[in-house]
């Protein structure tokens, strides 16, 4: 893949469980797919969970983790080759099972590293992921729950890191415990916290995200409720929906639309 000169945004989600990321992060797809028709966009599914792929209704035939699993298994057969060789693989291997679909590019990252230190090989498949992500405009990552993805410095570096959190003590602590770690580790521009699935919007004054901006607040969706119940695609929730516009002011905010 030849790579273009892109000033290219990388939209990182995270926080604890249960607390949407996933859904935020398809509706993201859904507004700068129907901004930026013409621009390029990935979705990155970085959840073992792989719950961006039913969100976004695509079926996933390979996952990075796959790919990753063939390259160990020739290096334990004693193949050795150079570091050049297996990130050319590498690279072909994961261009060749990036989805697409309308408007949009998808890849799965898979499920959590195996046991057994291939430390070169994981190097290599961050390095391509990074390489593939530079000939996209927008990428949006639908990390997992909690801290461990950052800690393990596979989010090396994002534009935007969104912050979910629903309106309880543990939420806000969670992602205020995220952002010390990824002012550490991560390289960042900008940072915001969504605080999704309030009961009562009138109590937004109680919720405390440290130094943390607050992008919007977004209230139960009811819509949203009925999708995932019924296995339906994000992308058709409909515009006046809760979340739908409680993600556009977020990403307003952040002036990516």
């Amino acid at each position: 893949m030849e790579k273009e000169n892109r000033d290219t945004k990388i939209l990182a989600f995270a926080g604890k469980g249960g607390v949407g990321k996933t859904s935020l992060a398809a509706v993201t797809v859904k507004l700068l797919t129907a901004a930026y028709p013409n621009k390029k966009i990935l979705a990155i599914d970085a959840d073992p969970a792989v719950g961006l792929s039913t969100a976004l209704g695509i079926e996933v035939h390979t996952t990075i983790d796959d790919i990753r699993k063939e390259v160990v298994a020739t290096v334990e057969e004693g193949n050795t080759r150079s570091a050049i060789e297996l990130l050319g693989e590498a690279q072909y291997r994961i261009t060749d099972a990036i989805e697409e679909a309308d408007g949009y590019a998808f890849i799965a990252i898979g499920r959590p590293e195996s046991s057994g230190c291939y430390c070169k090989i994981n190097s290599y498949l961050k390095a391509v992921i990074q390489m593939i992500s530079e000939n996209f405009d927008y990428v949006v990552i639908d990390g997992e729950a909690g801290i461990e993805q950052i800690n393990r410095r596979v989010m090396e570096k994002v534009t935007h890191l969104l912050l979910v959190s629903d309106s309880s003590k543990k939420g806000t602590d969670v992602i205020q415990t995220i952002k010390q770690v990824a002012d550490e580790l991560v390289m960042y521009e900008q940072v915001g916290a969504v605080i999704n699935r309030m009961i009562d919007l009138d109590m937004k004054n109680l919720i405390d995200t440290g130094e943390i901006p607050v992008l919007s607040y977004i209230g139960t969706d009811k819509e949203l409720a009925a999708f995932d119940m019924a296995g339906q695609n994000v992308l058709f929730l409909p515009d006046e929906a809760e979340i739908v516009n409680g993600m556009k002011e977020a990403l307003e905010k952040m002036n990516l639309l």
